[in-house]
């Protein structure tokens, strides 16, 4: 049987794996985003360093959530109180495995009790389906940002 993955609210001390699991997430599992363009991966990971981070960390405003698998870190999410899931990224080995789903659950939670009824994001084609799947729609048309096509969807929350 394998083990459960669970989620917990993310630490100032997680700021380093944090990074590294964006980092290697985009590298890796977003190449067919970024078509490994150098300036394309600078513009997505320029405010993704411990620099960046340590105060995401610190905002109440902010929710970042770590998924864990026999407390090994595998993935890192975020969202706004505005309703905004900011991101979710796992490491590409546990890609489909229920991590990224986990995230975004416990950020959808974490929204409902904040008064929340809606989720809004920018997904990537990589990760179109993915949100698809956990009842995200699209909500306008796909649009560039930073070299990259963004579409912007959203999801109905119920407490």
């Amino acid at each position: 049987m394998a083990s459960p993955i669970h989620t917990c609210k993310a630490t100032p001390a997680d700021a380093g794996i944090i990074c590294r699991i964006i980092e290697r997430s985009i590298r890796i599992g977003c190449a067919r985003d970024h078509r490994n363009h150098p300036a394309t991966i600078a513009a997505w990971t320029h405010n993704k360093t411990i620099e960046h981070i340590q105060p995401w960390l610190k905002d109440p405003r902010l929710y970042l959530n770590i998924a864990l698998l026999q407390d090994k870190p595998i993935g890192v999410a975020m969202a706004s109180i505005s309703g905004r899931v900011a991101f979710c990224y796992v490491q590409p080995e546990w890609f489909r495995r229920g991590a990224g789903q986990a995230l975004v659950q416990d950020l959808e939670g974490w929204l409902i009790d904040r008064g929340r009824r809606q989720a809004w994001l920018n997904s990537t084609r990589t990760s179109e389906a993915f949100y698809r799947h956990l009842g995200y729609q699209p909500r306008a048309r796909a649009f560039l940002f930073a070299g990259l096509e963004a579409i912007p969807m959203q999801k109905g929350l119920t407490p």
